[in-house]
């Protein structure tokens, strides 16, 4: 029957190495569970149910994406989308977080829409490689900002806006401890650094007796405070349409670029370089996107760290059925979860910061046209706490310095289009 399902010999594996790969990936984005709840309980949600809910829509996407697509990408709630959910939706804008996680499902909707209709291509194809790395490495900046402020490393200042914290305070510490200790393990290619880093710090807080540890097994906590409580219709107003859009827009170029390093890694091209199940793949994201959103999280999409199973041998989708299996046995670790601290989590989103900025060496550099959009909207937004105003700002600048450039031959319709809505966004529902 797994034979059948998921055709190991043509694909040239067995049920061993899919296994292996299906842990290996695991443990490189298990980091998820602990991050996730805690910066989603800043904007009043029930920790606990937001981790039953990390675990379960992880699992829903990669069980989609194993079964129905049958390719080796894990899927969970993206990191920079859960920022944009807290700091900006709910934090900076003042939306409730039941409206946050409608936005998250029309946009899981959207998605979804433009994958039957095969719109997705045209989108992709349209926006210039040099602002999807601006917009990622942006991304990643405001991660590491307000990582940075959750260690009390960085604190605001009434003279400069910003300075430097007390980095004598345990919190400090523990956060660079933590820092270093990832890099050096990843360094090395230890499966797993980011995970072991976050328990690194959290044991050694444990022993030192900064946070108390009540058991590491127990029954899954109520999902009830999030299951369903997404507010569709306060989703639905006019100044919320840039929302659904921007968490859209990030998921598309997450979800296109992991596919992108996965057939790359895995040589799953076909003989004419095309990506086979195209389709089903973008279905497994928007499908789970919409789940995660019913079940309580921000927004769902495929994780690059699924390179790392592939590497260990993965080739089929038994590999993201194996990641499925062990989210769900995550469900009985909520006490283990619930005393991390969010100074051992800090250096999680600073390293995924180091990651994210990597995209900045695809810039043709030498091109000022290209250059100049791309600090603008990597720098906005850490600088204006919006990854929506980031993402503005780089279509707006991009499209008026090439047409003032005479450069207008780089531009489309849809850089034209999106750099519009974008000037009415600022203007009115600023």
């Amino acid at each position: 029957m797994i034979e059948q399902l998921f055709k190991l010999k043509e694909h040239n594996t067995d049920i061993k190495t899919e296994v292996m790969a299906g842990i290996t990936t695991f443990l490189t984005m298990a980091y998820i569970i602990f991050v996730n709840p805690g910066m989603l309980a800043s904007t009043g949600m029930d920790q606990g149910a937001v981790f039953v809910a990390t675990c379960l829509a992880a699992a829903v996407g990669c069980l989609i994406m194993g079964l129905y697509a049958n390719y080796p990408i894990a899927l969970a709630p993206g990191m920079g989308l859960n920022a944009f959910f807290s700091f900006t939706v709910v934090g900076q804008m003042g939306y409730s977080w039941q409206v946050a996680l409608g936005a998250v499902f029309f946009s899981g909707l959207c998605f979804f829409l433009l994958s039957v209709f095969k719109i997705r291509e045209w989108i992709i194809n349209s926006i210039p490689l040099s602002l999807r790395g601006g917009i990622a490495a942006g991304i990643g900046l405001f991660l590491g900002f307000t990582a940075l402020q959750n260690a009390g490393i960085i604190i605001d200042s009434p003279d400069t806006l910003v300075t430097l914290g007390d980095m004598s305070s345990w919190n400090a510490l523990m956060t660079a401890l933590g820092f270093i200790i990832i890099v050096a393990l990843y360094f090395r290619n230890i499966t797993g650094s980011v995970m072991i880093g976050i328990l690194a710090i959290t044991l050694i807080s444990i022993i030192t007796g900064h946070v108390e540890l009540n058991g590491i097994i127990s029954m899954p906590p109520s999902i009830a405070p999030t299951f369903m409580q997404l507010d569709l219709a306060g989703a639905m107003e006019v100044g919320l349409i840039s929302i659904i859009f921007s968490f859209l827009f990030v998921d598309l170029f997450d979800t296109s670029g992991t596919l992108i390093a996965v057939a790359q890694k895995a040589n799953l091209l076909d003989k004419d370089g095309q990506f086979p199940r195209l389709g089903q793949a973008l279905m497994a994201d928007s499908i789970a996107s919409m789940a995660g959103a019913g079940l309580g999280t921000s927004t769902t999409t495929s994780y690059v760290e699924s390179t790392a199973g592939i590497a260990a041998g993965g080739r089929t989708g038994l590999t993201a059925v194996v990641v499925a299996l062990l989210f769900l046995a995550c469900l009985f670790f909520s006490p283990l979860a619930g005393v991390v601290p969010a100074y051992a989590t800090a250096p999680a989103l600073i390293f995924v910061t180091v990651l994210m900025t990597h995209s900045l060496v695809q810039i043709h550099w030498d091109d000022i046209t290209e250059a100049a959009p791309v600090v603008i909207a990597a720098i906005s937004m850490p600088l204006s706490y919006s990854i929506t105003t980031g993402i503005a700002f780089g279509f707006i600048s991009y499209t008026l310095i090439k047409l003032l450039s005479g450069r207008y031959k780089d531009l489309n319709s849809a850089l034209y289009v999106l750099s519009a809505l974008f000037v009415v966004k600022l203007a009115i529902f600023n």
